[in-house]
């Protein structure tokens, strides 16, 4: 199979690449571009694992071609963070002990950053209804999404934080 070289933009940043006409946008985050955030669990779109955003929607990159991703401004996890400073959003999870075994995390992380980027004050209801396509074989969902609320307003003091990052200002 000839292989083809496309253009991807992936955390803002740009990357050339060579691709088989079946490789999928995981294989290339993960073997080409040492982007290992993104997790292949069930391989057919099911557990979210390996969630990332496409021209900011929440897409399977174990479904998605390579070359469909093209033109398109691709975030992966390792994106959510600002240098070595973890976006609210992260420190929420960690704050809230929403971290077990982490191989979740990651499409957990950017299904999250979809609603809140559409939903910024989303309730428990909408959130476990947006994480709803994520599979999570360690926890109850409960410290998630408690997670996920309290990002949305991060600086408001919260009785569950495991850390007391809060100014309560």
């Amino acid at each position: 199979m000839d292989k083809i070289d496309i253009s991807l933009n992936i955390n803002d940043k740009p990357f050339e690449v060579r691709v088989a006409p079946n490789d999928t946008l995981l294989e290339v985050l993960r073997d080409q571009l040492d982007l290992t955030g993104s997790k292949e669990s069930c391989g057919e779109g099911v557990c979210g694992s390996c969630t990332v955003h496409m021209d900011d929607k929440p897409v399977r990159s174990c479904l998605t071609l390579a070359l469909e991703a093209q033109g398109c401004n691709i975030k992966t996890v390792e994106g959510l963070a600002n240098g070595d400073d973890l976006s609210d959003l992260q420190q929420s999870f960690i704050d809230h002990g929403a971290v077990q075994c982490g191989f979740c995390t990651p499409g957990m992380l950017m299904s999250a950053d979809a609603l809140l980027k559409s939903n910024p004050s989303p309730n428990e209801e909408t959130t476990r209804k947006a994480l709803s396509g994520n599979i999570c074989r360690c926890t109850g969902y409960a410290k998630i999404v408690e997670a996920v609320c309290h990002a949305a307003n991060p600086h408001d003091r919260c009785p569950d934080c495991k850390t007391d990052n809060n100014s309560g200002e």
